[in-house]
């Protein structure tokens, strides 16, 4: 009986695993492994918690046609869901993100139905916006005449909540003192006719809002117009493009008494 030699095959296959390997080495040089494309983070701009060098102190500032969200909304519409708010830096007039919202950057809220309600900024309150941040500010209402304001209230007077201020007693849906006045007949302030219903008519001359801000300087503002181009009654109608906020305002720095327009 013939008998085979198996012993040699182990031999054979590591000899040619040997050939098989230098054959390779010696085609090319071995290639660096390919990187992982680099993806660069958005950059988010740190908090600034320091008081602003502001230019903006003792002036009367004013702010046009600032949109709100989507425009075109009815006012006090309650079929409107509430929209994210709109946050303001008064001390730099500057729109913030919501991703500062968390932030002493913005001192002003425009919330609620159709963004027309208005807050200040107070991390201590868990209603806020700005609620677990270090914000200190807040926001009352006076009824007086923007010139005639030129103390600046006691700050127990201010409210630290969220929309806080909006929709007027005199109007439809009153929210107590506002700074508007809703019309949705058209028969409070208007005459009755299809293009005066659903008007909001800003008490321009017979209140003002006062802001506390987030770093604890202050604001007297006053509310001019939700219509775009339009900074008067006469101008306002139902299909007037809104919302588009015009607003005046004086800034002083904290520890000030009284609101003053300096030169």
């Amino acid at each position: 009986m013939k008998t085979t030699n198996n012993h040699r095959y182990p031999l054979l296959l590591f000899l040619l695993a040997i050939l098989c390997f230098t054959a390779c080495s010696d085609d090319s040089d071995p290639q660096p492994a390919e990187e992982e494309p680099t993806v660069e983070e958005p950059v988010i701009e740190e908090p600034d918690t320091e008081a602003p060098s502001s230019d903006l102190f003792y002036k009367l500032i004013r702010i046009e046609n600032l949109p709100a969200g989507e425009t075109g909304q009815i006012i006090g519409d309650p079929t409107v869901a509430p929209k994210n708010a709109m946050y303001f830096s008064l001390e730099d007039s500057t729109v913030r993100s919501s991703q500062f919202a968390k932030t002493n950057r913005w001192d002003l809220a425009f919330g609620n139905i159709a963004m027309s309600f208005l807050s200040g900024n107070n991390g201590t309150d868990p209603e806020n916006h700005g609620s677990g941040a270090n914000g200190r500010g807040g926001i009352t209402i006076l009824k007086e005449n923007f010139d005639d304001v030129i103390d600046i209230p006691a700050d127990e007077t201010f409210r630290t909540g969220r929309d806080e201020i909006g929709t007027d007693d005199a109007g439809f849906a009153g929210g107590g003192t506002g700074w508007y006045l809703y019309d949705f007949s058209g028969e409070i302030v208007g005459d009755g006719s299809y293009e005066k219903r659903h008007v909001a008519y800003a008490l321009q001359d017979t209140r003002t809002v006062v802001v506390r801000t987030a770093r604890g300087n202050y604001a007297k503002i006053k509310m001019i117009s939700v219509y775009k181009d339009a900074f008067t009654p006469d101008e306002w109608f139902r299909n007037t493009p809104h919302m588009y906020f015009t607003f005046e305002y004086v800034l002083v720095p904290a520890g000030s008494t009284e609101f003053e327009i300096k030169s």
